[in-house]
């Protein structure tokens, strides 16, 4: 077999990009078709329900769950506050006199009364929950009640793997080129609400500081597992990340350790030094693959939003390829031969593979599956 198709990272300094921004649940979306919107534009919004609060309020006002109807004074449905009354004797004798009264324990809604049990359901304040549009771009479609889908121009870079979720500011080039280690004392105050790039690798020490100066997010060609695992205090796993709350977004475009940014990628940082730029460290390595993204859109007309077809990286002798398995995880190597039988593996499975060679002329024998082809 000559070649063979594999998903590889994509880095471009213009592509069309469609992003479909949707609701957890149904609501309203406040944007129509045609709408030009902007990345921290609010477009679509909804209310998701709030935490259920089960209350004893028989147990609480003292009489059995049979006599409870007699007290009450709410009813499903009705809005509540930590001041509202729930239910209220009529005191010794019925003369007023020692009256006792519930009142809420929260603010929200009744759910349910039970006068089998005297319990009531109470439910929290729904919360509000907003979608924004992520990208600079024009509204193509709207999804009554879910979303909407965005597109735009941008260049565009995907990373090898991320922490932390959406944000948006402006690219600040910290790193004079793809081998710099980032080092003390250039992340400052003036890295506020920007998005530095650090060229092969940033320690923790840079990272807390970047953190504790407001920066939004991290590029950086390489980092320190184990530095993840103490910023984060626990080991990432194979689990989606992009929902961590650190405080900043770190996207890291070629692997684990001291690894030099893809020149191509520096280049195109560089290129942009200064512009508004859209970022976030989602990642899943296994099936359903998930990238983080770098977007920076560029300026267009309506009519050249047009998706163009899906090119598959090919697979061939030749093709330089990134591994994303450990051992390894990050480093570039160059194929040289794809042989056709299957071969078994550790894992005692047959599958096939690739003999590729690093750049040091070091050969070795890897599954396809483990690599992906680096877009030139």
């Amino acid at each position: 077999m000559g070649q063979a198709y594999s998903a590889g990272l994509t880095v471009t300094d213009s592509i069309v990009l469609r992003k479909e921004r949707l609701l957890p649940l149904k609501g309203q979306v406040l944007v129509k078709k045609g709408d030009i919107v902007k990345a921290d534009q609010v477009v679509a919004e909804t209310l998701l329900p709030g935490k259920v609060v089960p209350f004893n309020l028989a147990n609480k006002l003292g009489v059995t769950p049979a006599q409870l109807t007699q007290f009450i004074k709410i009813e499903p449905g009705q809005q509540i506050t930590k001041d509202t009354i729930l239910a209220q004797n009529k005191g010794l004798f019925g003369t007023g006199f020692m009256k006792n009264e519930v009142r809420s324990p929260c603010d929200g809604e009744v759910e349910n009364i039970s006068s089998v049990t005297g319990q009531i359901l109470l439910r929290e304040p729904r919360i509000p929950v907003q979608v924004k549009a992520f990208i600079d771009g024009i509204v193509t479609e709207v999804i009554p009640g879910e979303g909407v889908v965005i597109e735009n121009k941008s260049a565009y870079i995907q990373g090898i793997f991320g922490i932390g979720d959406e944000t948006v500011g402006n690219i600040m080039m910290l790193a004079d080129n793809p081998f710099d280690v980032l080092s003390a004392g250039k992340v400052t105050e003036a890295c506020r609400d920007k998005i530095i790039v650090a060229g092969s690798f940033i320690h923790l020490s840079e990272i807390e500081l970047a953190i504790k100066h407001g920066v939004c997010a991290i590029i950086t060609g390489g980092i320190d597992d184990q530095d993840i695992k103490k910023l984060l205090g626990y080991d990432i796993g194979v689990a989606i990340t992009g929902h961590e709350k650190i405080g900043c977004t770190i996207v890291v475009t070629e692997g684990f350790g001291k690894i030099d940014m893809a020149q191509k990628t520096f280049d195109l940082l560089k290129q942009f030094n200064g512009k508004k730029t859209s970022i976030h460290g989602r990642t899943q390595i296994r099936a359903g693959v998930i990238r983080p993204e770098i977007i920076i859109p560029l300026e267009f007309q309506a009519d050249e939003l047009i998706v163009p077809e899906v090119k598959v990286p090919i697979l061939e002798p030749g093709s330089l390829i990134r591994i994303i398995r450990q051992p390894n995880f990050g480093k570039i190597a160059k194929v040289v031969s794809l042989p056709e039988e299957l071969t078994m593996v550790e894992s005692e499975t047959m599958v096939r593979i690739l003999e590729a060679e690093f750049e040091d002329g070091t050969k070795f024998r890897i599954p396809r599956a483990n690599v992906e082809v680096i877009d030139s």
